[in-house]
């Protein structure tokens, strides 16, 4: 009697079930790859904005505190974007004409509200409170590079899970006085470890990295 399957039936059934096994561990794995992966973040790819607002005039030439035009930072777990009538408290009076600061203008007498792009993204699954991490010594810095040093605001810094557990682990390495949380120029007189943990102690900041801390 002629034999149901070939020779190489067995071959290949066994070959299937490797490439089966394969699949299952590959896929999430290059997906858990990908999610990490500046293509998937957005890590240092300007975005365009409704207006060419550079960061290094308004920062380091001119002198503005990031809490100027970002108020919400000290005060709400959003940072917020400036109101275009606070842009026209200075630009009603300097650069009036620039075809660069139309829309603003154009904004401000129409009553519609630009529409800023976001750069910083974090998933709606994950709670994030700009002013305890402001309140606690986390400088802008941290999690926004040296923005006074970009013309197109970027995002610096992937803010992935791994990013954040690496601050949250080891709070130290991060913190500042409070007084120097915007500036960008800000360097320790003593080993950062040392200072960190003197305004760890200070400032009551604890190791979080219990699920519930970012997932609520």
């Amino acid at each position: 009697m002629r034999a149901l399957f070939s020779p190489a039936a067995n071959s290949i059934y066994w070959t299937l079930i490797a490439l089966g096994i394969i699949a299952i561990i590959a896929v999430p794995a290059g997906l858990i790859a990908w999610a990490r992966t500046p293509y998937s973040t957005g890590q240092d790819e300007p975005e365009e904005q409704p207006v060419k607002f550079d960061h290094r005039h308004h920062v380091r030439d001119d002198g503005i505190d990031c809490l100027y035009c970002h108020a919400g930072a000290e005060s709400s777990s959003y940072a917020g974007v400036p109101s275009t009538s606070l842009c026209m408290g200075c630009h009603s009076q300097i650069w009036t004409e620039s075809p660069e600061v139309a829309p603003v203008r154009e904004s401000y007498f129409s009553g519609r509200p630009l529409r800023w792009r976001r750069v910083n993204r974090l998933p709606d699954f994950v709670f994030f409170n700009h002013s305890i991490h402001v309140h606690k010594g986390v400088g802008c810095i941290t999690c926004h590079g040296r923005v006074d040093e970009m013309g197109q605001v970027f995002a610096a810094k992937p803010l992935t899970m791994r990013f954040c557990l690496g601050c949250h682990r080891a709070p130290e390495k991060e913190l500042r006085p409070l007084d120097d949380i915007t500036n960008m120029d800000w360097a320790p007189d003593r080993p950062r470890e040392e200072v960190g943990r003197e305004l760890a102690a200070r400032l009551g900041v604890r190791s979080i990295t219990d699920c519930t801390g970012c997932h609520r």
